[in-house]
């Protein structure tokens, strides 16, 4: 039910009785005032991270990434390539991200897969 809706059923119930002026500005200030949102701690925001299974190369390592901190994938690539190429830290980093972090669970099936 949207908000308007909700609203218009305040209205409708304040109207027929139901409510007092008092439980009626109440009721809608309770549907007027933004929920507040929990900060997230660090620990809780990293388990947000998963390898990209549309989004991937290799191992859907930068796909993740970009969906996680909504940078372009094509930066992430980037970005391990140079630290390949400068050190050797690119590759290293890559394939511990690749074994430590969880594919992202698909939810739907893709139209092109043939299982049931």
């Amino acid at each position: 039910m949207t908000l308007a809706q909700e609203l218009e059923n305040l209205e409708q119930m304040r109207n027929r009785g139901a409510l007092s002026e008092d439980e009626f500005a109440q009721a809608k200030a309770r549907l007027l005032e933004p929920t507040p949102v929990a900060p997230l701690t660090r620990v809780s925001a990293l388990n947000g991270l998963r390898r990209s299974a549309s989004d991937q190369w290799i191992g859907g390592v930068c796909g993740g990434l970009s969906n996680f901190t909504g940078m372009d994938a094509w930066l992430w690539r980037l970005a391990f390539a140079l630290m390949l190429i400068l050190g050797g830290t690119g590759l290293l980093l890559y394939v511990l991200l690749w074994i430590l972090v969880p594919l992202e669970s698909s939810t739907y099936r893709t139209p092109l897969s043939s299982n049931p």
